[in-house]
């Protein structure tokens, strides 16, 4: 055999037809999404030098290594920072850009762009409009330029999620195909932003899921176009890590008690963190006030917080570069941690356009680096280095509110360049994360793979074909029915005694004209109505989601999952008002697990 004959054996041996392809795309997106970075470092650097450092006189610590020269032997030990008199001022001028631009070209662009992408994945088949990364990357430009407590892998995720979707669009792929190219995109912008290759792989696969579970599909993809963004990227602005640490080791196992310790206290914050977070976008919403207005107001409100603590303005890496080499005192790092927190949520919950990853991180080092001091005052003799708390803090803090914990421990030994913690880093995020196990900043994460509307047929249409909801009519349960016309305290005592969690509303007749949850009731008792005065109707929907008896099982769960339901109403063929029986998600899991059995079975016994 000649040396082409043996070269043609060699390829069809490596299957290169069906690898070369995702290889190749893969890659593709990560160049662009290397570049896409690039565009936003320089291009945020230069208007923050711009506004911050030339119009305002802000010159906040910075980090890195040639940062910790300029640090000094002093101690930061008071928040006041030069600054002029109108800072205050300059957080608004991003906030007004930003809205025009959102609002009025892109709303998919508000808030913090990983979510978006998330939701793309799971709901909309890979899908981001070709529009959304340019406004998204113009907007973050002018929230973080001007002081924004925002961070840039949320725009940085959502330009490379928006190119890879915009690829395998013009390519006619399939919608499975789109969203591994999304992700793709994802991994190479935030590999290279953080110079974090494999952080940044890992990020994308695992942020999609509450549970600790994996999007293997994307896997090898993300690997590829996080290292060719990251080359790129690290070709251009250096190869140094983003933060520069001491030399850190775990050689103490009694440490072990602390490090479980900030674990929960990261986890405790996190669940502040995340109420603060949604309940002033809640606030921001709920305000009859011109959209396109509230970044502005928003930037406000943080340029006048500023005022006092004018540590929350941007990222804070300086912050945290200063506190790990234990340069900043106790009660700052405690002041930053709970300002910055506020910080945030007004920067981005208003519909400013901005991460959470960097913002968490620096609460999340301040929390580590507070947990250390008290801890070395406390126990110094178990303590061995508290500025090793500030790392450790900053994995936990964030693994708690986005259940990353694998990503976040390698993407913060990468960003330090300090691999000596790793045990330490594992435990605590992991406590982090399962202490309030449902606790997340990105709200369109789902539970796990089985409840993502994107791998419901993965799971389910196989052993449950040919299965209706007839068949289980046995394991459903009798409905509670409720008058249009019964008052609430009546309600109360009915539904105390009864199964479930939804109740169908009925007029005279029997007909159902509604259906309310025991969610519903809460919402209705948090406010200040008289119960009396209020009916059954006041409370239930008018638009239900319905079943019949003959619907396959396989439409129930996604209906099921698609709008996160876990009972819903079985109706009468002939009349879709008669209720006849309530079908729970539960029950049709169930069958789905004993169809899976009968089926592994037979394969068994084939």
């Amino acid at each position: 055999m000649n040396l082409k004959d043996q070269l043609k054996t060699i390829l069809r041996a490596m299957d290169v037809r069906t690898m070369g392809r995702p290889i190749a795309l893969s890659a593709l997106v990560g160049l662009v999404a290397g570049v896409g970075a690039l565009a936003f470092y320089f291009s945020a650097n230069a208007v923050d030098a711009f506004f911050l450092k030339g119009l305002g006189g802000f010159h906040p610590p910075e980090e890195g290594a040639g940062a910790i020269a300029r640090l000094g032997e002093g101690m930061i030990d008071s928040l006041e920072m030069h600054h002029r008199w109108f800072l205050f001022l300059i957080p608004v001028i991003g906030g007004l850009v930003s809205g025009f631009l959102v609002f009025k070209f892109a709303p998919e662009a508000e808030g913090h762009g990983t979510d978006a992408a998330i939701d793309a994945f799971h709901n909309k088949g890979g899908f981001i409009r070709g529009r959304v990364p340019l406004i998204k990357a113009v907007a973050s430009i002018a929230t973080i330029g001007t002081g924004g407590s925002a961070g840039r892998e949320g725009p940085i995720a959502q330009i490379g999620a928006g190119f890879g979707s915009f690829l395998a669009t013009k390519l006619h792929l399939s919608a499975a195909d789109r969203r591994v190219l999304l992700l793709a995109g994802m991994a190479g912008g935030i590999g290279a932003t953080f110079r974090s290759p494999l952080g940044g792989a890992l990020f994308a696969v695992e942020v999609l899921y509450q549970d600790p579970e994996f999007e293997h599909e994307g896997m090898i993809p993300c690997i590829i176009s996080s290292i060719v963004a990251y080359s790129l990227f690290g070709a251009v602005t250096g190869w140094q890590p983003l933060l520069a640490t001491p030399h850190f080791s775990f050689e103490h196992p009694r440490e072990l008690v602390f490090f479980l310790l900030l674990g929960i206290a990261c986890a405790s914050l996190g669940k502040t963190y995340v109420h603060v977070f949604y309940g002033i976008r809640n606030l921001f919403r709920r305000w009859n006030f011109p959209q396109v207005l509230k970044p502005a107001v928003g930037g406000l409100l943080l340029g006048l917080m500023a005022m006092a603590i004018p540590q929350v303005l941007g990222s804070g890496y300086g912050l945290v570069q200063a506190a790990l080499y234990g340069k900043v005192a106790l009660w700052v790092m405690l002041a930053v941690a709970l300002a910055k927190i506020l910080a945030t949520s007004l920067t981005i919950s208003s519909g400013g356009s901005g991460g959470v990853f960097a913002p968490s991180l620096v609460i999340g080092a301040m929390l580590g680096g507070a947990f250390g001091a008290t801890a070395e005052a406390l126990f110094p003799a178990m303590v061995s280095d508290p500025r090793a708390y500030v790392l450790i803090g900053m994995a936990g803090f964030f693994a708690g509110v986005s259940n990353t914990p694998i990503a976040t421990l390698i993407m913060v030994s990468e960003l330090t360049g300090d691999y000596g913690l790793l045990a330490p880093l594992m435990l605590v995020c992991v406590v982090a994360m399962i202490v309030f196990r449902k606790n997340t900043i990105y709200e369109k994460q789902v539970a796990g793979r089985i409840d993502s509307p994107a791998h419901l047929g993965d799971f389910v249409i196989d052993v449950l074909e040919g299965a209706k909801v007839a068949d289980l009519a046995e394991h459903g349960r009798k409905p509670t029915l409720i008058p249009e016309h019964m008052h609430l305290p009546e309600i109360l005592e009915k539904i105390a005694i009864a199964e479930g969690a939804y109740y169908p509303v009925v007029d005279s007749d029997g007909n159902m004209t509604g259906i309310f949850s025991v969610n519903d009731i809460r919402r209705i008792l948090a406010e200040e109505i008289p119960p009396t005065l209020v009916l059954a109707r006041d409370i239930a929907i008018s638009q239900v989601v319905t079943i019949r008896p003959d619907d396959p099982l396989p439409q129930v769960l996604k209906k099921l999952a698609s709008r996160g339901l876990e009972e819903i109403p079985v109706v009468d063929f002939t009349d879709p008002r008669k209720v006849l029986f309530m079908l729970s998600r539960r029950a049709v899991l169930a069958r789905y697990a004993s169809e899976l059995e009968k089926t592994k079975k037979a394969y068994q016994d084939a």
